[in-house]
């Protein structure tokens, strides 16, 4: 059914389509829609064991499709391991000005320039503390929380955002990540920089420290990192992740590189997602995989748009991976047309 769904929905502004999508996936988890969509979308278990967390499996939702955490229990219906919620900024924001997401179905392609739109973290905060009140958050799944600077807090003074942030979410969360790698806020990715980077995240795990004391619980800290990085670039992050105590790494974001494209919206400013960051982000992973040389796990994420990817991602070293834009052009059936995959013999 869905190439005829997606024929329509391609015929809404992507965002406005967006924003559709992601509504029916709130009133679809809601009883008895949940169960529902549970048995539709059944697959088989692959429990995975990272970060002292226990995955139903090793499909993940990326951040930036539910990103104020309205939409968890449905969506979990689908069959995700784990989602990723935000990217969450501390204080309100709407992003960039629209149009900002553009779809380049030639190239199963979307560039995004979103900029971080956020309700902001105290109405996060209040519906994740309801969904727990109701006992209906994320069931079966595990929640990631994606927390990034606003945009108007200079980099120099970004750690305050952040630390904010991991107190706010550290209750809720199963594990976060620490997005420094968006291209769509000026200046975020040069966070990445070796000097920027240890600051930010030596701070970020000593905070950590105290609130696994307070909370009497494990919070896994990640940091994402763009698929553009020079080898010295990533060479100097993946040394920082390391040295400051974080616990995993999500390679990779968007990319800004444009090679290859057909689409009309080929030039459009933002980050590019889908079939042809793949080839980037599997070249990324592999050097991560080799760097890091199994000290924290990696989480990978870019392109993975069929079974065969997400298999061959995990056959190459990864330990979860999350798919976004591979549901845009492939539909929600898409999880669980890899996890059967994963369990087939072959």
């Amino acid at each position: 059914m869905y190439p005829a769904i997606r024929s329509l929905l391609f015929k809404l502004d992507p965002e406005n389509a967006h924003h559709l999508t992601l509504q029916l996936m709130r009133i679809g988890g809601a009883q008895p829609f949940s169960s529902i969509l549970q048995m539709f979308y059944f697959a088989p278990s692959k429990p995975v064991e990272v970060f002292r967390l226990t995955f139903k499996n090793p499909v993940g939702l990326a951040a930036g499709y539910d990103k104020d955490g309205i939409a968890m229990r449905g969506l979990s219906a689908l069959g995700f391991g784990h989602i990723e919620i935000g990217t969450i900024t501390p204080r309100p924001q709407l992003g960039n000005p629209k149009p900002r997401v553009f779809r380049l179905p030639g190239d199963e392609a979307v560039i995004n320039r979103m900029g971080f739109p956020s309700k902001g973290a105290e109405k996060v905060m209040r519906t994740l503390r309801r969904m727990e009140k109701a006992k209906t958050r994320h069931p079966n799944a595990i929640l990631g929380v994606n927390i990034g600077k606003n945009k108007e807090t200079p980099n120099e003074e970004a750690v305050f955002d952040y630390l904010e942030l991991l107190g706010n979410f550290a209750p809720f969360a199963d594990y976060l990540t620490i997005n420094v790698s968006s291209p769509n806020t000026v200046g975020l990715r040069d966070l990445q920089g070796r000097d920027a980077l240890h600051g930010l995240l030596a701070q970020l795990n000593h905070q950590r420290k105290m609130e696994e004391t307070r909370l009497e619980k494990n919070i896994p800290l990640l940091v994402k990192l763009a698929p553009d990085l020079s080898d010295a670039e990533l060479d100097d992050a993946l040394g920082v992740i390391l040295d400051t105590g974080m616990d995993g790494v999500i390679a990779t974001n968007t990319t800004i590189a444009r090679e290859g494209l057909r689409s009309v919206h080929q030039g459009e400013v933002g980050g590019l997602s889908g079939n042809p960051l793949r080839g980037r982000s599997e070249a990324m992973l592999e050097k991560v995989i080799r760097w890091v040389d199994g000290r924290v796990p990696i989480v990978s994420v870019g392109g993975i748009m069929s079974p065969e990817d997400a298999k061959r991602r995990l056959d190459m070293g990864a330990t979860l991976v999350q798919v976004y834009t591979g549901l845009i052009y492939h539909g929600p059936g898409l999880v669980r047309q890899i996890l059967q995959a994963l369990a087939s013999p072959s």
